[in-house]
């Protein structure tokens, strides 16, 4: 089986991780994905990821992380630009998520960045997801 959108796979898998209240998720490895982990570490949504291999097969095993009260710090993860329907945004378009409270990964020339990265280097791309 051949998946169309491997990073549309990574967000639903953590989504349904935290739904279940797992501690970890193992994703399919990819560059991509492990620089939207990189991302997601340093901005402080998961506790950490690591590659690792299973059965073969390389994978990124993402640790996720809860709050105090066991509520997951990540509320929701959103794909923006997809297969089908991609979406490229100048340094100027670049959205603010809810007001700055959450993240958007965009891929540029100089490599995968959050939004705000992007905005400070004066950097457009494709809007690949959006983190709250």
């Amino acid at each position: 089986m051949r998946l169309t959108d491997p990073v549309a796979d990574m967000l639903a898998r953590i989504r349904n991780a935290i739904r279940a209240r797992h501690q970890k998720v193992d994703i399919p490895a990819s560059k991509l994905k492990t620089e939207i982990a990189r991302i997601l570490k340093e901005e402080g949504y998961i506790a950490n990821f690591k590659p690792a291999e299973e059965e073969g097969h390389k994978v990124v095993r993402v640790y996720l992380k809860y709050g105090n009260n066991n509520e997951a710090v990540i509320t929701n993860l959103a794909r923006v630009s997809r297969p089908g329907c991609r979406v490229y945004v100048r340094r100027t378009e670049i959205p603010r998520v809810l007001g700055g409270m959450g993240i958007n990964i965009l891929t540029t020339p100089k490599g995968v960045m959050t939004g705000r990265q992007a905005r400070r280097q004066g950097l457009g791309g494709e809007l690949l997801c959006e983190i709250w």
